[in-house]
């Protein structure tokens, strides 16, 4: 299956890209894109345990089973008071 992940703030720049189409296996969970993700965009190493990820507008836990065609964003931790 194949879903599409969008890098927001600082992480377009680790990356390289604002987005890039991944192709997974069915029932692939978040964990695994973020592995993917890491593998392939390896400037994002460090931000993994910070990461923040919504499938579509809800953030989901790492846990959670992606469907083909679902559009997966990744933000840095948020900042500020």
């Amino acid at each position: 299956m194949q879903v599409t992940v969008h890098f927001y703030s600082y992480f377009k720049e680790l990356a390289g890209t604002p987005q890039a189409a991944l192709d997974l296996p069915p029932q692939a969970t978040l964990d695994f894109l973020r592995a993917r993700v890491l593998e392939q965009f390896p400037r994002l190493a460090p931000m993994q345990k910070a990461m923040l990820a919504a499938v579509g507008v809800e953030y989901q836990p790492w846990s959670f089973a992606l469907s083909e065609g679902d559009e997966v964003s990744f933000f840095p931790p948020v900042q500020g008071g």
